[in-house]
């Protein structure tokens, strides 16, 4: 473990100003802190001088959660909050959706102003980079509890010890979202072809192939963040990735240049869409769902938002030197510093990571689970591609930090940083890799002050 890991944690919530810095940083208006008056008499409470009757009321625990799917995965997400209210008399959970737009000013306030929630959903690093800022709570007793009853070993290989940082364990998985390959089985098979295919040289060739007057082989969502996941995607197919196993910037290691190399080749063959600059993902989603062009690097659940009967997922491909992965993130559930219920935080958190299955069969979430019994559940037996996922692709998952073992906190500016989509609209642009990666050097070792 690095000296910096070892660096004691600051406890407690994010100082004034840390908060003061970094909402100046990014535009946003610090809020109007509460005046210092006492406050009113609680309803029912006991006049000064008389002893008070022995509480009974329950302890309100504020829990925030993203939207992870369609409407009635909010719908879903409600019901599961009441039926734990329904199962103990203890704690009275509140939930509340929280929209992706501005999810990092939003909880970046909320901490800053001490009115963060007791437990939350969020983005794959969230809580790692805040639990480094001091403001996240590590659960190492709730993880303890879990793996003496045995509940660990059904979660997804590598789900709960990846989300370990300085020592402790900084949250709980919930889901979890991966790119894969999804194509259009009719454009292959009007084309002759049989089947998928099985390598970074088959790959090229067919997408070459499939290239027409009407279509391409391949779309690219090169104004979305969906895009720059091909990158880190084809980096880890090639067991690479900008970082050493001891967290040095490692830009130009081999294997990444030989995989934007490969990227970059792809597109000057005239086989990736050339809107693909330009699209967003439901752009590049609405050119495969019309015909016009047959791959397309997505989640999990493509496949069902592609022509019926026309999508299907392709096995992983096998990189020029036999290696599989894709990138891959686990979405979590974290607690709090400055929370004052922690205990019901704590019991919420066990409940849910019992219950949460009707999040996937009743709420859509877009995401698969991490527990790895929920996937007997008919709602995905019966889905033949998420089966395919679990088995060829989840196992080959990586987080954007590989070849590190675990998250850490610079990840969350790594993933969002201008500089990788720099990196992917160069390379669609046709610009030199080389050249190209001299910006993602810069940007590497700013981020992680190398």
């Amino acid at each position: 473990m690095s000296q910096q890991e070892e660096t004691k944690r600051t406890p407690a919530t994010i100082s004034r100003r840390q908060f003061l810095k970094a909402t100046a940083a990014i535009g946003i208006a610090t809020p109007i802190l509460a005046a210092c008056t006492a406050p009113p008499a609680a309803p029912g409470a006991a006049p000064a001088g008389e002893a008070a009757a022995p509480s009974t009321a329950v302890a309100d625990v504020m829990y925030w959660d993203m939207v992870w799917g369609p409407p009635e995965y909010v719908d879903t997400a409600k019901k599961l909050a009441d039926n734990y209210n329904a199962s103990q008399g203890k704690y009275k959970v509140t939930y509340q959706s929280t929209p992706w737009a501005n999810w990092y000013q939003t909880f970046l306030t909320a901490i800053g102003s001490g009115t963060a929630p007791d437990i939350s959903t969020g983005a794959g690093y969230q809580s790692v980079y805040f639990y480094d800022q001091g403001a996240i709570a590590p659960i190492d007793d709730v993880i303890d509890e879990l793996k003496a009853a045995g509940k660990i070993d059904d979660s997804i290989p590598g789900s709960v010890e990846t989300l370990q940082w300085d020592g402790h364990y900084v949250s709980i998985p919930w889901n979890t979202d991966i790119r894969v390959l999804n194509y259009r089985k009719d454009l292959l098979e009007a084309a002759g072809i049989s089947a998928p295919p099985k390598s970074w040289a088959e790959f090229a060739d067919m997408t070459k192939a499939l290239t027409t007057d009407k279509q391409y082989g391949w779309v690219v969502q090169g104004n979305e963040t969906g895009g720059t996941h091909i990158l880190f995607m084809l980096m880890f197919n090639n067991e690479g990735g900008w970082f050493t196993p001891d967290r040095k910037v490692d830009t130009y290691y081999d294997r990444n240049v030989e995989a934007m190399q490969y990227f970059s080749d792809v597109v000057k063959s005239g086989a990736v869409h050339p809107g693909s600059a330009g699209f967003t993902g439901d752009d590049a989603l609405k050119v495969i769902s019309e015909g016009g062009a047959a791959f397309i690097v997505a989640g999990p659940n493509t496949v069902q938002r592609l022509p019926e009967g026309k999508g299907a997922v392709s096995t992983p491909l096998e990189g020029p030197h036999g290696d599989f992965g894709t990138i891959s993130w686990i979405n979590n559930r974290m607690i709090y510093d400055q929370s004052k219920q922690k205990d019901g935080a704590k019991d919420f958190m066990k409940w849910m990571f019992d219950n949460e299955l009707a999040l996937f069969t009743e709420g859509h979430c877009e995401s698969l689970p991490t527990r790895t019994s929920f996937f007997k559940d008919p709602y995905f037996q019966e889905r033949q591609h998420i089966q395919q996922v679990l088995e060829q692709w989840v196992p080959k998952g990586k987080p954007s930090g590989y070849r590190y073992p675990t998250i850490f906190p610079e990840l969350q500016t790594v993933e969002g940083d201008t500089f990788i989509f720099t990196l992917l609209t160069d390379l669609l642009q046709g610009k030199d890799v080389n050249e190209s990666l001299a910006k993602v050097d810069t940007a590497l070792k700013g981020i992680m002050k190398q």
